[in-house]
């Protein structure tokens, strides 16, 4: 069986309909043909990362660059002490 997916015009409509709060979420879950649980985490994803949406684009640039930067700062120091070690063992390093 096939998993349902929606576009996000589709969830943002449905996700706004339960972060009014006039029906409650299994109204909503109904009216849109989608199981209750699903709405809930739409919502919380929504409410979660909604300072995102007022987040200055140049900051959401250098976040997403600090990230990066650390990641292959890791990935730099993990291959590093790969070749150290393969030499090591193959002999080329002396000690």
């Amino acid at each position: 069986m096939k998993r349902k997916q929606y576009d996000g015009k589709f969830k943002a409509r449905v996700v706004l309909e339960a972060l009014k709060e006039q029906q409650t979420i299994s109204e909503i879950a109904s009216h849109y043909r989608v199981h209750p649980n699903v709405v809930t985490k739409w919502k919380r994803h929504v409410v979660i990362n909604l300072s995102d949406l007022f987040c200055d684009r140049h900051e959401r640039e250098r976040q997403d660059q600090e990230t990066l930067q650390q990641e292959l700062y890791r990935q730099i120091g993990q291959l590093t002490m790969e070749v150290d070690w393969l030499k090591k063992k193959s002999g080329l390093l002396s000690g």
